[in-house]
């Protein structure tokens, strides 16, 4: 099992966790209490990278892990929800990696 890869999947899941804050917190309400529509635009372009990321890296994890189909659910899931890649980190990604013997 490729460690490396578990690794990437979980800097994507944080980063796409902040960059999903960060449209719904900071580049939204800047859009509509300032009128600031490009913080949308740009925020959001860096948010679709990253989500499309978060779903390639997620497949290349399940094959490798042989994860279970409710496994890769939750782990879609977590992507549409707010916070949800933190809690995905916590529950799943930290102890795969420590079961893999990577220090955290």
């Amino acid at each position: 099992m490729n460690t490396k890869i578990l690794s990437q999947f979980r800097t994507i899941a944080l980063l796409e966790g902040i960059s999903t804050l960060t449209l719904f917190f900071i580049a939204m309400p800047l859009k509509y209490l300032m009128n600031l529509p490009l913080a949308v635009k740009y925020t959001g372009w860096v948010h679709g990278i990253l989500f499309l990321a978060y779903i390639a890296w997620l497949v290349l994890v399940s094959l490798d892990r042989k994860w279970s189909f409710s496994k890769i659910c939750w782990s879609a899931l977590a992507s549409l929800v707010p916070f949800g890649t933190f809690v995905l980190d916590a529950k799943l990604l930290k102890p795969e990696l420590r079961s893999a013997g990577m220090d955290i």
